[in-house]
């Protein structure tokens, strides 16, 4: 069995690349990419991409945070990512009296740069092939169960044998392909790291969810940190003792521009892709998991921007936990309509009867291909009441209502430091607004009860027979006798947590529907691994015989946030009949959009204007004397992507991806090569907005600008 498939593997690894498709892993772009990059005009080596024994282009590329990429693009760790990435910690950095995502931020010397807590930068120093180590031992016969419980045993072996021979640097073994293959990664994470420059909301996020996930685009999306070590060029915890990050590699920046057809490339962390996903999966999504969250968020989306809209206080603690919702939200709205216009379920449905034709012509039913199909139908049909009232749970009421997560933070950290735990509530109160969570609460338990079939306990215990079913009664009873409405009341229970104190908190209102809630989710969990590690079994035969049915195919593994490699070509796209795209955009186009009735999304700071007016773009503007704001090229990303750098041919940067395009919003399950495009910022623009805008030319002589 190992040989075997190690061989199915290999046999894919010397084909050349089909189309734009694929999240390429990087040890193997000399067998799989690098003629076909080579066609399309990379002036490189794989080796100066991707090298296991030297420096090469993948070691300026981190993971930025905990979902994101970026770049070094200094030799002394200058970072750049998006501005959506980087929301997160300005927000967090911001105050009424501070506010750096209304008005921006730019330090003017390393002194001034302000350290953002909680905030990581992770280097990949590492990567090798270890599935010989991984299921080289599992019997052929083995059941899912067997394979996870015997893989995951081997897993946390190698993973030992990793750390022990790598002291101080972190280590992931990572699946690939349903669990058919194993790639094992040794990093370096640095958590001393520093805003260093960030554009208005403006101008970073400009246009806000009207333009998301939209062409033509006119955002100027990117926010600059910076990395800091010990004085031995190390990681470390933050203190003012260490400096700057000393790198080794870093990217090289062109203004050079690029014409339509030019090669593009982006190395970064895509997060998740489905493209293995069999059309009982989308019709669970389709039917389950989208819907739900499109509505659920919707309408705590509503609640949040009216009071965000109200108060500046408000805007700054709600701006990061709006962006994150109504992105997936607005992401979930795309993905529905680009899976029914595209016709999706349908092509994978063709897929699967002609997968299952040859798998009954041509294999053995006790290797397991021949039920994959029906296994995955099974396990997908009878969980769906389960899904169903998970997903309530989770979109309506884990993550939305806020009361419920303090009262889990507090009730469940008894193995926590008191100054730990003050720390933790302090940091949740700056952003918590009691009103907002109270109208949010009204809301999602009122959706919940009614449309949900599987209700956590408290629903019946206490809505039902305390207030007649009225969730509304009962909600302002909650938020009128909890603890946890008064930070001041939490910070004294936990300096002084007494037996009396501590029963209280146990029965208060918060503390009982938060345990009602989690213990429903925990039910509802159990009675759903059966049914996930059927999936998972079913998922794992399905790929597997995918591969053997079609040898002479290049197979690119669905994404889980590892670095890969994507590469095609500057492009526009036709939309729709009649309509056509250009591949750029220009600053004429912000001036355009400006408008007085959506301050939140389309207002043009004073400053930009006049330098519109004046066209005062110096060495940024293109050969026209224009200034490009957006650019698109047809490479394959997804969410985890953004931040990554678009290179060109040499491997110079001259762009940051932030965005997919609309009318391929389905291609997380299915890759469209005449609709998908990659929407990046042009580098010339964040760099004439360095610069002439904010005044910040200090940082660009750091940079290596070709």
């Amino acid at each position: 069995m190992k040989r075997f498939l190690l061989t199915i593997l290999a046999a894919g690894a010397l084909l050349p690349a089909s189309a734009d498709e694929g999240m390429w892993l990087l040890p193997y772009l000399k067998k799989m990419n690098i003629k076909d990059m080579k066609e399309k005009g990379l002036k490189l080596s794989a080796e100066d991409i991707y090298s296991a024994d030297h420096s090469s282009l993948k070691d300026a590329i981190v993971i930025f945070g905990g979902g994101c990429t970026g770049e070094v693009v200094s030799p002394n760790g200058l970072v750049f990512t998006n501005h959506h990435c980087g929301y997160g910690s300005i927000q967090a950095l911001s105050s009424v009296e501070h506010d750096y995502l209304k008005y921006g931020f730019w330090a003017k010397s390393n002194a001034e740069e302000i350290p953002a807590p909680g905030l990581s930068v992770t280097f990949i120093r590492s990567i090798s092939d270890v599935t010989p180590d991984v299921i080289g031992n599992i019997p052929s016969i083995a059941g899912q169960e067997e394979y996870e419980r015997i893989s995951g045993e081997n897993i946390k072996h190698i993973t030992k044998q990793l750390e022990e021979a790598n002291p101080g640097k972190s280590v992931q073994v990572r699946s690939f392909f349903g669990g058919n293959q194993f790639f094992a990664f040794v990093m370096d994470v640095f958590r001393d790291v520093r805003l260093v420059g960030t554009p208005p909301t403006s101008i970073g996020k400009f246009g806000g969810e009207t333009d998301n996930w939209m062409w033509p685009r006119h955002t100027g999306d990117f926010s600059i940190f910076r990395i800091y070590a010990d004085k031995d060029n190390q990681p470390a915890e933050y203190s003012p003792e260490n400096v700057p990050y000393k790198a080794e590699t870093y990217l090289n920046v062109s203004l050079k521009g690029y014409d339509e057809g030019d090669f593009a490339m982006i190395m970064g962390f895509p997060g998740s892709t489905q493209r293995y996903a069999t059309s009982y999966e989308i019709e669970e999504n389709m039917k389950i998991g989208m819907p739900q969250r499109i509505f659920l968020r919707g309408a705590r989306q509503e609640i949040l921007k009216a009071d965000m809209e109200a108060s500046d206080k408000v805007r700054i603690q709600y701006a990061s936990k709006y962006a994150s919702s109504s992105n997936y939200w607005k992401n979930s709205i795309g993905m529905m309509r680009g899976i029914e216009k595209l016709n999706v379920k349908a092509k994978k449905e063709a897929q699967e009867a002609e997968f299952q034709k040859w798998a009954i012509e041509n294999t053995f039913p006790e290797e397991g291909f021949q039920t994959a199909l029906s296994d995955m139908k099974e396990a997908v049909e009878g969980r769906a009441d389960i899904v169903s009232a998970a997903s309530y749970l989770s979109e309506g009421l884990l993550m939305p209502v806020e009361i419920i997560s303090i009262a889990r933070i507090v009730n469940g950290g008894k193995d926590v430091s008191k100054e730990e735990m003050i720390k933790r509530v302090e940091n949740f109160y700056k952003n918590y607004n009691l009103p907002t969570d109270r109208k949010v609460a009204h809301r999602m338990l009122e959706i919940v009860q009614q449309k949900s079939k599987n209700l956590p306990s408290v629903f019946a215990d206490v809505i039902d027979s305390q207030f007649g079913g009225d969730t509304h009664a009962y909600v302002d009873y909650l938020y009128d006798n909890s603890i946890f409405t008064d930070e001041d009341k939490v910070k004294a229970y936990v300096e002084n947590p007494t037996e009396e104190a501590a029963e209280a908190v146990k029965n208060d209102p918060a503390v009982v529907l938060a345990n009602s809630v989690v213990g429903k989710f925990v039910e509802l969990s159990t009675a759903n691994r059966a049914s996930g590690t059927k999936v998972n079994g079913a998922h794992r035969r399905y790929i597997k015989g995918l591969m053997r049915q079609y040898p002479d195919k290049a197979w690119a593994s669905d994404a889980n946030f590892t670095i890969r490699l994507t590469y095609g070509n500057v492009l526009p796209y036709d939309p729709a009949d009649g309509v056509k795209y250009n591949y750029f955009t220009t600053l004429k186009g912000v001036m355009e959009k400006e408008d007085e009735s959506n301050p939140m999304e389309f207002t043009v700071p004073e400053r930009l204007k006049e330098i519109y007016r004046t066209k005062d773009y110096g060495r940024y503007a293109d050969k026209n004397g224009e200034m490009p704001v957006c650019f698109l090229a047809n490479c394959d990303i997804t969410g985890g992507n953004s931040g990554s750098p678009v290179l060109n041919a040499k491997g110079e940067l001259i762009g940051l991806a932030f965005d997919g395009n609309w009318e391929a919003m389905s291609g997380d399950i299915a890759f469209e090569p005449e609709l998908q495009r990659t929407i990046a910022v042009d580098v010339r623009y964040v760099l004439m907005v360095i610069d002439k805008f904010a005044g910040a030319g200090w940082l660009l002589d750091e940079l290596t600008i070709k």
